[in-house]
């Protein structure tokens, strides 16, 4: 039996593909900080290309963790996707970088990112301009993974509006449970009046610590509300990932065997097996 109180599926090793694209746009989402959004976005798109998935990374946090993680100093990068957004000159293209990671590009943010949520306020079709940039490039892909910064703000529905699919990471915590409402609030409403086809592909519990009652009854609530959205896999809390960040690199290589590293193909496979990645 899993976390969920449920028998654990044996999810299936996918098949590699006989091409790349279009890609499937994922919107790793939720307004509340440190529940492991951008430590899951790198680990599960490290598992996705580790199945011979093509992943693009979109960094849309100006805290640029995301880009951090992957060793790249975002500080320094004179194209961002800040550039991609505002600048209509500034090809898409031209701020993606390869990462050492195969498989996986990212397109980076920095502190310049803080500035677009101002200044997108006064464009035409707001909502729209990553859904726009990211149509040059989704036949290049088969995911696109977008790691919004903590808020609902403008930024956070760009990526809504540019995503088939939410992936939600929640700690097993209940102040973490109580935030979900109004993310589900947004969701609901981005899908009524700006993308019909977004879905919430599902909520994934994070530093989850099986030793304490308060962990196992979060997750029990969560099985309750969300019930086949809720992903069976569960990542447990573990120091590793904490050293796999400082290392710059996904925990699938730095830690190869760790459960943690196990966890997130463990969490690829099921996506790929939901039909939420191809």
């Amino acid at each position: 039996m899993g976390p969920t109180g449920k028998p654990l599926t044996d999810f299936p090793v996918p098949a590699p593909l006989p091409s790349h694209g279009p890609a499937r746009v994922i919107a790793m989402v939720n307004q509340k900080g440190g529940v492991g959004k951008t430590t899951s976005t790198i680990n599960l798109a490290a598992a996705l290309a580790e199945y011979g998935r093509k992943v693009l990374l979109v960094d849309f946090d100006p805290q640029g963790a995301l880009s951090a993680g992957f060793g790249t100093n975002p500080h320094e990068m004179d194209i961002t996707v800040y550039n991609v957004l505002m600048d209509r000159k500034v090809k898409i293209t031209d701020a993606i970088v390869k990462t050492d990671v195969e498989n996986i590009d990212l397109l980076p943010a920095n502190i310049d990112l803080s500035a677009a949520e101002v200044q997108l306020v006064n464009e035409v079709a707001r909502e729209q301009v990553l859904e726009r940039a990211l149509r040059h490039v989704i036949d290049d892909y088969d995911v696109v993974l977008i790691d919004c910064q903590p808020s609902l703000g403008l930024l956070t529905i760009n990526a809504l509006t540019a995503a088939h699919g939410v992936i939600i990471p929640l700690t097993a915590e209940f102040f973490a449970l109580r935030a979900v409402a109004l993310l589900m609030e947004t969701i609901d409403k981005v899908k009524d009046r700006l993308n019909q086809v977004l879905e919430l592909d599902g909520v994934v519990a994070t530093m989850y610590d099986a030793r304490t009652l308060h962990s196992r009854e979060v997750i029990t609530r969560l099985d309750e509300a969300f019930g086949d959205k809720l992903f069976e896999t569960v990542i447990k809390r573990t120091i590793k990932f904490a050293d796999a960040n400082v290392a710059a690199e996904p925990i699938t290589s730095y830690a190869a065997n760790h459960p943690g590293a196990e966890a997130y193909r463990n969490l690829a496979r099921e996506l790929i097996w939901r039909g939420g990645a191809p």
